[in-house]
């Protein structure tokens, strides 16, 4: 299969995946999330949803707990909205990059103080 089908069908569940998160989920656990990026295997067997989740830590358990209910649900979603044969199985994969940036970005802010206040 051609690696540009493969980006364009990531990009598809990445998307998808992004409004049924957003619009079709009634689940009161699934707080603020976002997708950042989806990886398929060649074979378009398996999908990995790539998220960063917002909030104490407990939210974040309890956004992911719901998430990870709502999988089956969004493959049946995804199968409606891409027409292909065979309709990836479903996979989260929390991404902390993000946290990792913001936990940066705020020693480096401390660190910038700490200088002027000398």
């Amino acid at each position: 299969m051609g690696q540009l089908r493969i980006e364009k069908v990531q990009e598809f569940i990445k998307q998808e995946i992004s409004q049924i998160i957003l619009t079709d989920l009634k689940d009161p656990r699934v707080g603020f999330v976002t997708v950042t990026r989806v990886e398929v295997t060649g074979d378009l067997q398996h999908a990995k949803i790539f998220i960063s989740l917002m909030g104490s830590p407990e939210q974040k358990e309890s956004t992911l707990q719901g998430l990870q209910r709502a999988l089956g649900f969004m493959r049946t979603e995804i199968g409606k909205r891409l027409r292909l044969r065979m309709i990836p199985d479903l996979a989260l994969a929390v991404d902390e990059s993000l946290d990792h940036s913001v936990r940066i970005q705020k020693l480096l802010d401390e660190i910038k103080q700490d200088e002027s206040g000398n």
